[in-house]
């Protein structure tokens, strides 16, 4: 605003307009107070009036202006800014800097932008998830990281990425919150995801979560089925068909974007009984590159060639391979 004063003192000096002291008296108050020394009468401040007027009114308009000018510019500038942190975030992310991208991000934890507001969420998140991060730093970077995604929903509802890790975080609280929390958010969590794939149907992502979801209430155990219809009217429930349905939507929008949707849909076609197909793609996990942690991950979960055929020969799957992965998505309530 300074700036902007500046400029149109600058541009309406060569009109030779009289100045704003001048016009308000060298020693009286323009409206009429006494004359002072050297100072206009009535008559002649209220002659003067028009001219006055139109000082002050180009005066304002030039300010305002102006003004509008450097505003401009300050947007721009931060939509410059935003930008440019957000490609130093995708690089940290890519080369797998989980400490410095969250340190890179939570210097703009009171962003109005929701593209960085999500990121945050996620290197806050992925943090949580170090063997070297204590419980008690673990569990403050999860409700930190709901808190940014929450953030980042308010300032864009429309953002894809933004409910995608809402659901993700939201999830992981209810490991702290027990388990009629953690059943009561299953319906918000699927509510985001599928608000998701609906703003992104190409987002492999978030489709695998949706179908992660599915299995994970498909195969839940009796006795949480009975715990959940003692507290709610209607709990969440799906089946295995639901569950390869999305597994096979995630693929055909990027075909193998991750070692995960592989090994869930062997674990898909186990679950019924389908050991053809089981074989053929629990082989795909098996070859599939470690390229991350979690990647190696899922080849210890996965069994060698000779017990897949095995497990396809007609032996059951529950005990060959290792159903559960708690770590990958806290959504197994019985993790």
């Amino acid at each position: 605003m300074a700036a902007a004063a500046v400029m149109a003192a600058l541009l309406l000096r060569p009109l030779g307009r009289p100045s704003a002291r001048s016009l308000l008296g060298r020693a009286g108050v323009a409206t009429g107070g006494p004359r002072g020394r050297g100072g206009l009468g009535r008559s002649q401040v209220l002659r003067k009036s028009p001219k006055r007027g139109v000082a002050l009114s180009a005066g304002s308009f030039l300010v305002y202006e102006a003004s509008k000018l450097v505003s401009g510019f300050a947007e721009v500038h931060a939509s410059f800014k935003v930008a440019e942190v957000i490609e130093q975030a995708d690089y940290l992310y890519g080369s797998g800097e989980t400490e410095k991208l969250y340190r890179l991000l939570v210097q703009h934890k009171n962003s109005e932008d929701a593209e960085l507001l999500w990121r945050l969420a996620r290197a806050s998140r992925d943090l949580a998830q170090l063997s070297s991060t204590s419980a008690e730093e673990k569990r403050q970077l999860v409700y930190e990281a709901l808190e940014y995604a929450k953030k980042a929903l308010e300032k864009n509802e429309s953002n894809f990425a933004a409910h995608k890790w809402y659901a993700i975080c939201i999830s992981d609280v209810g490991d702290y919150e027990g388990i009629k929390v953690k059943i009561a958010n299953a319906f918000v969590i699927k509510e985001h995801f599928q608000r998701a794939i609906e703003l992104n149907p190409k987002d492999a992502t978030s489709i695998h979560l949706m179908g992660i979801w599915c299995y994970s209430f498909a195969e839940m155990p009796w006795y949480q089925r009975k715990i959940a219809a003692m507290l709610f009217a209607t709990p969440p429930t799906s089946t295995y068909q639901e569950a390869l349905r999305y597994f096979h939507m995630a693929e055909e929008a990027d075909p193998n974007f991750y070692s995960k949707n592989l090994l869930f849909l062997g674990k898909a076609y186990l679950k019924l009984n389908n050991k053809k197909m089981a074989l053929l793609w629990l082989s795909k996990a098996k070859d599939y590159p470690a390229h991350t942690e979690e990647d190696k991950q899922d080849h210890t979960q996965t069994p060698k060639k000779s017990s897949i055929l095995v497990t396809a020969s007609g032996y059951s799957g529950r005990n060959v391979l290792l159903i559960k992965n708690c770590s990958f998505f806290k959504m197994f309530l019985w993790c």
